[in-house]
């Protein structure tokens, strides 16, 4: 997969978290530019790019900055990896990293996370009692490990207004993810608990994030490649 203009790429997912073993996939995840020009034609380019071998996302600008706005955990991870985890980093990209938090509102992040989290309890429920192949007790353990980071990563976020991208005691996580696949209702307190945590919680977050910082870096993106493709 070929796509030009990307503005920021990296390494995400189980890497980046400290939480892979020996044959996990290597995830990335970036964002791109169209040519403006493109933007204004019958049929607009794709939004995103998707591919396997290597296993990479990218997202066109826009749509980034929608599903930042509202939360999604995945996407906003790319703007807080720490340094070595970047492969792509542009000035644009680097002004997108130091707006981050302007995409931060309070409900958005509560929701995102805990509804992320809630999602991966369900499929956890949907296999059973434990007595499945190693193939999906393998599956299983990894949903009970992001269960377990996304409620924490989520609750940090809403109450500090930071993102810390690898775990602390990877282990921990591990021991969870055997427990879990053995026992999936054994998740459910975890998930309770931080329910109770976030309901008890004062976050540092404003109640909506700051769409004019977004407006804006999106415009700068626009008029950048608006003449970009004019001059060439």
């Amino acid at each position: 997969m070929s796509v030009q203009n990307i503005l920021l790429s990296g390494v995400v997912g189980s890497t980046a978290y400290g939480l892979a073993h020996a044959g996990s996939d290597v995830d990335r995840l970036g964002l791109f530019a169209a040519l403006t020009e493109e933007l204004h034609g019958l049929h607009p380019p794709k939004e995103s790019h998707v591919s396997t071998a290597p296993d990479r996302t990218l997202h066109e600008a826009a749509k980034w900055c929608r599903l930042a706005l509202g939360g999604n955990p995945t996407v906003t991870e790319l703007v807080w990896l720490p340094t070595d985890l970047y492969e792509v980093r542009t000035p644009l990209g680097d002004e997108l990293v130091g707006i981050r938090t302007t995409f931060l509102s309070a409900r958005r992040v509560r929701d995102a996370y805990l509804g992320y989290a809630t999602q991966q309890f369900r499929r956890l429920l949907a296999r059973g009692d434990g007595s499945f192949s190693a193939d999906t007790r393998k599956r299983t353990a990894k949903h009970a490990r992001h269960l377990k980071r996304l409620c924490g990563q989520g609750y940090e976020l809403y109450t500090t207004g930071r993102l810390s991208i690898r775990v602390d005691d990877p282990e921990s996580f591990h021991r969870f993810g055997e427990q879990v696949a053995d026992d999936p209702e054994t998740a459910l307190p975890l998930l309770r608990r931080y329910e109770t945590a976030f309901d008890e919680a004062r976050s540092v977050l404003p109640e909506q994030p700051d769409e004019r910082a977004a407006d804006a870096w999106l415009r700068r993106v626009r008029r950048h490649f608006y003449t970009s493709a004019r001059s060439s």
